[in-house]
């Protein structure tokens, strides 16, 4: 039986419904972007669309595969001005409209109670984003400072896929890879996790019905040993994972 102690939640979509607020931001400053270096996608941006595609990625790394996919160039400089531009446009939206999860709060509540677990965050986005957004919903006091952001804490920036953020986190907590549990919604962030040697429960509760059973698979194929659909589920994800059976 394996001895986790430590829980690392993905926020986007995890902890906090963000991603539709967060993309919608996206979109528009995108476009824009497009517009001013003579790019014509084909058809312009928007919140849905870049959600398919991008799930899970930061704004850094958006923007990367972009250029790849349209043959433009953003020089160094300009990469950072539209990095935070974008993350002033998001943190804008999310402090207008931002909820939790539903049943994530009760979830954060019994295991913060109970004291087994060490409990911390570890997100592709910008810090100052991932900190508004447990603030604006009241879960900052679940995690105090572990909070890690690939955008922000590493010493070069990336974005998950790239496993480099939850070595990053485990480093920073102390934590072996056998004592932690990731929660992730997204392909690239269940790559992340496995990718770090985790055992990962997919979340698959904010997608539209139509699209659970395509995630399951997705995220399934991507590492998660363990899929929910709520966070009613979490206890018993959890037990499989410590249990061994999975």
């Amino acid at each position: 039986m394996s001895k986790i102690n430590t829980l690392l939640f993905d926020c986007d979509n995890t902890l906090v419904l963000s991603e539709e607020l967060a993309f919608e931001g996206c979109a528009d400053l995108l476009n824009q972007i497009c517009e001013l270096k003579g790019v014509s996608p084909i058809v312009p941006f928007t919140g849905p669309k870049l959600i398919l595609e991008f799930v899970g990625q930061n704004f850094r790394g958006m923007l990367k595969s972009l250029q790849a996919k349209y043959g433009f160039e953003l020089t160094d400089e300009e990469l950072e001005v539209y990095v935070r531009r974008e993350e002033d446009v998001v943190i804008n939206k999310l402090k207008q409209g931002l909820r939790p999860c539903p049943g994530v709060d009760d979830v954060l509540a019994r295991l913060a109670e109970s004291g087994k677990y060490q409990l911390a965050v570890v997100s592709s986005s910008a810090l100052r984003r991932v900190k508004v957004s447990v603030e604006a919903v009241g879960q900052d006091k679940y995690f105090g400072e572990h909070v890690y952001s690939a955008a922000t804490s590493l010493p070069k920036p990336t974005s998950k896929p790239d496993p480099a953020i939850y070595l990053w986190a485990m480093e920073k907590l102390g934590k072996k890879a056998e004592e932690c549990v990731a929660i992730e919604d997204s392909k690239s962030g269940t790559l992340s996790a496995t990718r770090a040697g985790i055992k990962t429960i997919g979340y698959v509760g904010p997608y539209e019905d139509d699209k659970k059973s395509e995630m399951e698979k997705t995220l399934k194929e991507a590492g998660a040993v363990v899929i929910m659909r709520d966070w009613k589920e979490f206890d018993e994800a959890l037990e499989k994972i410590q249990s061994g059976s999975v």
